[in-house]
């Protein structure tokens, strides 16, 4: 399971360790990606998304619908 977001294509970050003496080690920052079922009218169907914790609250401002037309625009199959 890759940590990128369907809607938002939020992916990891990469950084740093830095202990107490100062060595750097290197990181990785994950997104907080959630898998969510959303019902989809149109299809009368569920799908399921793995969607970051902005990608969700962006779901809930525009709408499923215009939601996967946006993932489906970025070449994501659902």
């Amino acid at each position: 399971m890759s940590a990128h977001c369907m809607l938002t294509g939020a992916g990891p970050g990469f950084g740093n360790r830095v202990s107490h003496s100062h060595r750097r080690t290197s990181r990785r920052f994950d997104p907080n990606v959630q898998s969510k079922r959303y019902w989809l009218p149109s299809e009368s169907r569920r799908v399921r998304l793995r969607l970051s914790a902005r990608g969700i609250r962006t779901v809930d401002t525009i709408g499923v619908e215009a939601a996967v037309a946006r993932i489906r625009a970025r070449g994501v199959r659902i």
